[in-house]
């Protein structure tokens, strides 16, 4: 085995093992993104940044915790980026709420200036498996799926 070919196999199993509910598909599918953040700037931002990653697409988005939860009922999503504090409702309400429905389980991303301790334990609490400070982390989330895009590509062969 390579050395190339043993580090793409790492990467593959270590990214997939973290995102172990971003199945392989047969076919080459993208990373489907669900965003939801209230501030128009924030996700506008957000939002290209994600559309420069090859092999992503953001499937949906809200600014609010009712409206995120009736999209999310009718959309599939592999990581669902959520902000803590939204206009209406809160991202906790709304992860406590999907961390209850049964077979639904996306990779969960809070990116929030809310970046206490307190929090932190909360979002695990509800599956939370990354926990960004949008006043000073957008480059590692965006690196983040970055890397899960390229090993979800290894996985399915998509390269």
């Amino acid at each position: 085995m390579s050395f190339n070919t043993a580090v793409n196999s790492y990467k593959c199993d270590s990214y997939m093992n973290e995102a172990k509910n971003i199945e392989c598909h047969a076919v080459c599918l993208p990373l489907r993104i669900f965003l939801v953040e209230d501030s128009i700037d924030v996700r506008d931002l957000m939002i290209e940044n994600l559309a420069m990653i090859p092999g992503v697409v953001v499937s949906g988005m809200s600014e609010s915790e009712t409206d995120a939860l009736d999209q999310l009922n009718a959309l599939a999503c592999d990581i669902l980026i959520v902000d803590i504090q939204l206009k209406k409702g809160n991202g906790i309400n709304l992860l406590r709420q999907l961390s209850e429905k049964q077979n639904y389980d996306p990779l969960k991303i809070i990116c929030s200036n809310n970046a206490t301790e307190v929090f932190r334990r909360v979002g695990r609490q509800y599956g939370v498996n990354h926990f960004f400070d949008k006043t000073s982390e957008f480059p590692q989330l965006f690196e983040l799926v970055k890397d899960l895009s390229q090993a979800h590509a290894e996985c399915n062969d998509c390269n």
